[in-house]
């Protein structure tokens, strides 16, 4: 199969990268990576999903070639999938997510009811309103914060980042595809020939906060108040996915959308992690399709 297509909706200010494998006119499916990714992660799963479907990915705001703009609550990311949605006029869309990508689509869903055909949605980070707790941040979590901070930003080249990250636990047991699509993709060439992650460590650690105050159940939002309400308001089927080896808090972060979603299921992926669309790509695809019949 060839390269995605690239493109963009909306103008330069608020751009959003996008990716898309096969031809229009198959049902949609869009995908939605989680924190710190691109699109490109996707790579081995969309082109599986591309017999059967017009597979859409992009590039969350404030991560690789989409706009970065200074907010990063979870109806702006949701407003964002609403928009890419509206932008391509599709419709009875399959909606497959992961982490805070996943968020997005279930809020999203909550948007634009009758949009979506289903969710598949893999450890999405979600909250409790009903047993939400006032207060600040653990010094454990603006601990992490600071040390998403410190985070190495630049490197010798895409080679040198390959390296360091094939050996590093996080990335340990993703496919080689996957991690040589990050790092394709979610790094941009300087003039030195160095590259940089689109996104920076300052740009992460504003997008970590608000997923960490969900996590901690002290996430009260902007203006427009706490959105995790509108789970319950989901009307069409939701599939919510753990890993078996993922963190604890994973779990009982999806844990919590299970109890708020009306139309859910789950499974679980055994013998993978958080990452588990770039650790066994085929398994995904496998129950992706199992959820569509």
């Amino acid at each position: 199969m060839t390269d995605p297509r690239r493109f963009s909706i909306g103008p330069a200010d608020t751009e959003i990268a996008m990716l898309q494998w096969g031809a229009r006119g198959k049902p949609p499916a869009l995908l939605v990576h989680g924190t710190g990714f691109v699109a490109d992660v996707w790579n081995e799963v969309a082109r599986e999903l591309a017999s059967t479907c017009t597979v859409y990915a992009l590039d969350r705001r404030g991560h690789g070639a989409s706009y970065k703009p200074g907010s990063h609550h979870f109806l702006d990311y949701a407003d964002d999938i609403c928009r890419v949605i509206d932008a391509l006029d599709l419709h009875d869309v399959y909606g497959i997510g992961h982490s805070a990508g996943a968020t997005d689509l279930l809020l999203a869903a909550k948007l634009l009811p009758g949009r979506f055909t289903r969710l598949f949605v893999m450890e999405p980070t979600a909250m409790d309103p009903r047993t939400a707790r006032s207060g600040e941040l653990s010094e454990d979590s603006v601990s992490r914060l600071q040390s998403t901070l410190r985070r190495r930003a630049e490197f010798d080249s895409a080679d040198a980042v390959f390296a360091r990250y094939r050996v590093a636990p996080a990335f340990a047991d993703w496919t080689e595809t996957s991690l040589r699509a990050y790092v394709s993709h979610g790094f941009v060439q300087l003039d030195d020939g160095r590259v940089r992650l689109c996104c920076t460590p300052e740009i992460e650690s504003t997008i970590l906060r608000p997923i960490y105050e969900a996590m901690e159940q002290v996430y009260v939002g902007d203006a427009r108040g706490n959105p995790f309400g509108g789970l319950a308001e989901i009307n069409c089927p939701v599939r919510v996915t753990t890993a078996a080896k993922s963190a604890p808090i994973y779990k009982e972060m999806s844990r919590r959308a299970v109890s708020l979603i009306p139309r859910v299921s789950t499974m679980v992926f055994e013998d993978a992690g958080h990452c588990v669309a770039q650790e066994v790509p085929e398994r995904v695809v496998e129950a992706v399709r199992e959820f569509a019949e």
